[in-house]
């Protein structure tokens, strides 16, 4: 069983550790740590000390670990806090049956706001370090008052406020600690995002956005006349009253991953993001034309992280995307059929699609695809909205 010491560090090159860690450090032999670590505690450490390096990929370090097995304790050098999105979470994961002491320091985020004196009990922690921007969409989204970013070497400060004013949030202050720890070359600042997508900053560093103003409205319910239309066509939407239920009939709430297959516009996919900010959302359109729509009509009603796929869905390699468990078929191009062939195939387990009949035809083409694949209509409701046909709401399960 593999014993570890994981100790928390921030950037500064003159560390204060207790008589418990200075003894920890000199009675061990096996050490380890990102190259910053390395260069903040190499005077401490023993004259043969053994260091591995924590670098990609993760799978040659653990490698390194295991061999330690049950030997020697491994005392591991990591920022601030390693439970909070830390080393410490790393380690649980890939040996879950490991030892481990812990000796935290605040973490970057604490001491930013710290500094600041800015209360942070009720701040949104979001890490953008060696992950996506999905959850940092979803704070925004959800118009959080305070968000804590962990920032890396992709997502800087700079970046991070360029995306913000691409889906127009620009109503947020910056405040960006770099090297923070480092008594000598600490640095705190203070921008609107418009001076932060222009600046340049320091790794590493983490910043706290903070809410001055309201931003997009999350109406429940857009107006049709409010999106980009194709070809200015405003009957190429699905009407908000049978998106709402569409969306509804969905449960998306409870659902993780959307496909959304003829997007057209996008309306679907961006009511869903704005209801629903957790949702991972791909997006399918077979005209060109889809892909400007659903930029447009993105950034224009603040739905960053929609995925938009263009091109035949028959044609397009799924392979790489995990299984959705919702989906709504919005255009299928007389493809019902060969379309659900490959969804209830993809699709988890209990997986649910809604698909609007708008006439008996497709009504009747929807019931042979249904028996086909073996899917289950689980309920019909049939709307009728001004002087347009009436629309049937076809909820299918995967069972």
């Amino acid at each position: 069983m593999n014993r570890f010491y994981v100790i928390g560090l921030d950037d500064n090159m003159r560390q204060y550790f207790p008589p418990e860690i200075l003894e920890i450090i000199s009675s061990h032999r096996v050490f380890s740590g990102g190259v910053r670590h390395h260069e903040i505690v190499r005077s401490l450490l023993p004259e043969k000390a053994d260091w591995i390096d924590i670098k990609v990929p993760l799978d040659e370090v653990f490698d390194r670990y295991r061999s330690y097995d049950g030997r020697e304790s491994i005392v591991v050098f990591a920022s601030g806090d390693p439970l909070f999105f830390g080393f410490a979470v790393t380690i649980q994961n890939r040996l879950p049956d490991a030892q481990i002491r812990l000796y935290p320091s605040f973490n970057s985020l604490q001491l930013l706001a710290q500094n600041l004196l800015m209360p942070y009990h009720d701040m949104r922690i979001v890490s953008l370090t060696g992950r996506p921007w999905h959850e940092f969409d979803r704070a925004l989204i959800e118009s959080a008052s305070k968000i804590g970013v962990l920032t890396d070497r992709e997502h800087t400060p700079t970046t991070i406020a360029r995306r913000m004013l691409e889906y127009g949030y620009d109503n947020y202050t910056m405040f960006v600690g770099e090297r923070l720890g480092n008594t000598e070359r600490q640095s705190i600042r203070q921008f609107s995002i418009q001076a932060a997508a222009m600046n340049n900053f320091v790794h590493p560093n983490c910043l706290i956005l903070k809410k001055e103003r309201d931003g997009h409205s999350r109406k429940f319910g857009l107006p049709d006349s409010a999106f980009e239309h194709l070809n200015g066509r405003e009957k190429m939407i699905t009407k908000m009253p049978i998106r709402l239920l569409s969306l509804s009939m969905l449960d998306l709430r409870n659902r993780e991953r959307f496909w959304d297959i003829g997007f057209c516009t996008g309306s679907v996919s961006i009511e869903a993001k704005l209801l629903f900010p957790h949702l991972h959302i791909t997006s399918f359109e077979i005209r060109e034309e889809g892909r400007k729509l659903m930029t447009e009509n993105c950034r224009r009603f603040g739905t960053p992280g929609i995925e938009a796929i263009i091109g035949d869905f028959l044609s397009v390699d799924l392979s790489a995307l995990e299984a959705p468990d919702a989906i709504f078929i919005g255009g299928h191009g007389g493809k019902l059929v060969e379309i659900l062939m490959v969804v209830s195939k993809k699709m988890k387990e209990n997986g649910v699609i809604v698909f609007n009949s708008v006439s008996d035809e497709s009504k009747a083409l929807l019931e042979e695809a249904v028996r086909q694949t073996g899917l289950r209509i689980s309920a019909q409701t049939r709307i009728t909205i001004d002087d347009f046909n009436t629309i049937t709401v076809n909820v299918i399960y995967k069972l």
